[in-house]
């Protein structure tokens, strides 16, 4: 991040971490089924409804990113991910980090792998 500033519009962060701002939006909104926040706080809102980011909100979004188009294809997972960044923030919060992070790194790595190939597989019924 380049300047000190303590937020920023959704525009400064769609430049920032190269997303289209429909794309934050649609993360930050909520989903007309379940009329709840597709991914919780990735935002401030005003009154008028505008949106504003802190640097915590920007490293949510951006991993956000990493794990959703993850080697250059985009993953279909929107719920999995929001879990799993909900899981890390609640993970973080406990005495004892490195523990978490090999013990359920390799867990959500084995468990995504088994979506992926469930997924494709269904593609390929699908064709």
């Amino acid at each position: 991040m380049v300047s000190d500033k303590k937020y920023y519009s959704i525009r400064e962060v769609s430049e920032m971490l190269d997303i289209k701002e429909h794309v934050i939006r649609h993360w930050d909104s909520i989903d007309p089924k379940t009329k709840k926040l597709r991914i919780e706080d990735l935002s401030i809102r005003t009154n008028g409804g505008t949106r504003f980011f802190n640097k915590s909100h920007i490293k949510r979004i951006s991993k956000l990113k990493n794990i959703l188009k993850e080697n250059g294809k985009r993953n279909y997972t929107l719920d999995l991910a929001s879990k799993f960044i909900s899981q890390n923030k609640n993970k973080n919060n406990n005495i004892n980090k490195n523990a978490y992070l090999k013990s359920d790194s390799a867990d959500f790595v084995d468990k995504y792998k088994k979506i992926s190939k469930i997924t494709k597989n269904l593609k390929n019924l699908i064709k």
